[in-house]
């Protein structure tokens, strides 16, 4: 979420553009103006929260940077509580929903996702994009996201090409980064496919592994 990303960005001085939502959105920290907004039409979002509830599965559902869930849930709790965010509580999320919404996610099991994704990829498979972000978090967004494409428009907005672009990845969802860039780096303890897509890998994030990159390439450059 931008406002989970803004503070940081403001804390540490930077006023460049960033990409959030699994790159449906890249907004900038300081105005907070967005400049791309792709989210899920209503339609589509109504008949993933169809698919999903009819499973018994709750959803978290973010419309305007805002976090909504029909019922508080302790799942709901803790991820709030982990990201520092207010959670609205809604009721049926089906007949309040009215305004596309940025992303689903779904909070369960690793294992219990695993299957989970499956399912929902063959029901929707082109309609949406599905992927996992964390192993607990299963994400829903529109077909047109990926972080690549957040990135790819940040890349034509300030004059950069694919080419000189290196990008850092771990989870499912940076697959498709690695892939765009010039030159992929995954973390030791990064997704198998993300492994696959790499280009290099670098020490595990317990050991600071794309810290130790960069310093790298800014020591080679001296």
């Amino acid at each position: 979420m931008f406002t989970s990303v803004r503070r940081y960005a403001l804390e540490a001085g930077l006023d460049d553009p960033v990409v959030c939502y699994q790159g449906a959105v890249v907004a900038e920290p300081r105005s907070g103006r967005w400049l791309r907004h792709v989210p899920i039409p209503v339609g589509l979002a109504r008949e993933a929260i169809r698919a999903l509830r009819a499973e018994g599965f709750g959803i978290n559902c973010y419309v305007d940077d805002e976090l909504y869930v029909a019922e508080v849930t302790s799942k709901a709790r803790q991820y709030a509580d982990f990201q520092h965010l207010e959670l609205h509580e809604v009721g049926d999320l089906l007949s309040w929903l009215r305004r596309p919404p940025t992303k689903l996610v779904v909070i369960d099991d690793p294992e219990i996702l695993d299957d989970l994704e499956l399912r929902m990829k063959a029901s929707f498979d082109g309609r949406l994009y599905i992927s996992k972000s964390l192993p607990y978090f299963l994400e829903f967004a529109s077909p047109d996201v990926t972080k690549a494409s957040g990135l790819e428009f940040l890349a034509k907005r300030l004059g950069f090409s694919r080419e000189r672009t290196v990008a850092f990845g771990d989870g499912e969802n940076d697959v498709e980064l690695l892939d765009w860039a010039g030159y992929g780096v995954a973390v030791a303890n990064a997704h198998e496919r993300v492994l696959a897509v790499a280009d290099l890998v670098c020490p595990s994030v317990d050991e600071e592994g794309v810290a130790q990159v960069v310093e790298a390439f800014l020591d080679s450059r001296r």
